[in-house]
């Protein structure tokens, strides 16, 4: 009998050409080798499919279905999937060599973790460094309380048991846009869950995968998500109002708002250059010209740097 490698690496890829390459060879850089490679082609129509069969690596796994949204391409993922692990990546994003050997070691010598996550270096669309991610918590304690108003790991970076995974009935569906955030709220009860200090990735920013910021969402979104972490799954007349909700938001124009704001926001807030800043903001007032949070973000990139440091130490806390 083959032995199962230690990690499947899990990772969904949709019309993910531009980036795909540079995600895939990051991977397959990796120091720590006990890993199989499994890739969920959800449907792309671009260049996707043509990039992934370039590859002639035996760790390669590729899995070509019509597209299903990626909670459907992560729950195939975790049942096909031969490691022992699941580490999550993102076709987007890039892995730092030393990633699957700082899961692993901190895994061996914690065996009760369940639920490893770390921070990340976060990038633009063209790959500049924007900012350092570190998590709003780090042990179990902290985490388990986190995780009820915000979702404390960085999805891309995480690891867990595959079977437990599936024991837990995979990623909810129906929890559209935070079905990470949902299913982390299930493994705080079968084990320990932590958070690594050390960046393991770098997390790309770009218009066509970025998480919308809750405020871009409204009310309703944040009502339906939130009742749903605090009863741990998501009612179907909720999955119902959510879907109605997302199909509403999820156009080109508004999710290209949304990214411009994001930047906007990260670069006053998080490295401050505020010329890039305004630069964003403008894009994102020319495309939403009705939302006052770019407006008031512009307004405030002309003030000092001390006080703008102030300021969002004030809204962070």
């Amino acid at each position: 009998m083959i032995e199962a490698p230690f990690f499947t690496v899990l990772m969904p890829a949709y019309n993910a050409a531009p980036f795909l390459r540079e995600a895939v060879d990051s991977v397959l850089a990796q120091t720590f080798t006990n890993f199989e490679f499994l890739i969920i082609n959800d449907g792309s129509t671009d260049e996707t499919a043509a990039i992934l069969e370039s590859y002639s690596d035996p760790r390669i796994r590729v899995h070509h279905q019509e597209n299903q949204g990626v909670i459907g391409a992560l729950n195939k993922g975790l049942e096909l999937a031969r490691g022992t692990y699941i580490a999550r990546f993102d076709a987007d994003d890039v892995c730092y060599p030393q990633r699957l050997q700082v899961q692993h070691d901190y895994l061996l010598q914690h065996p009760d973790c369940v639920l490893l996550g770390s921070a990340s270096d976060y990038i633009d669309e063209e790959g500049n460094f924007i900012f350092e991610w570190q998590p709003v918590a780090n042990d179990h304690a902290t985490l388990s309380k986190a995780v009820l108003s915000a979702s404390p790991f960085d999805h891309p970076t995480v690891v867990y048991p595959r079977e437990l995974a599936l024991q837990l009935g995979g990623y909810p569906r129906g929890a559209i846009h935070f079905e990470d955030h949902l299913f982390w709220t299930h493994f705080f009860a079968a084990g320990k869950t932590a958070n690594l200090s050390e960046p393991l990735i770098k997390h790309r920013f770009n218009p066509q995968s970025v998480t919308i910021d809750e405020k871009w969402r409204g009310p309703v979104f944040k009502e339906i998500k939130y009742r749903a972490i605090r009863e741990g799954k998501i009612s179907e007349t909720d999955a119902k109002r959510l879907k109605e909700l997302l199909q509403s938001q999820d156009l080109k124009h508004f999710k290209d708002a949304a990214y411009h704001a994001l930047m906007g926001k990260k670069y006053l807030w998080n490295n401050f250059q505020p010329q890039k800043a305004r630069k964003h903001l403008r894009a994102a007032m020319r495309i939403t010209p009705g939302r006052n949070e770019p407006y008031l973000l512009y307004l405030i990139s002309f003030l000092p740097k001390k006080l703008i440091a102030a300021l969002y130490q004030k809204l962070k806390n």
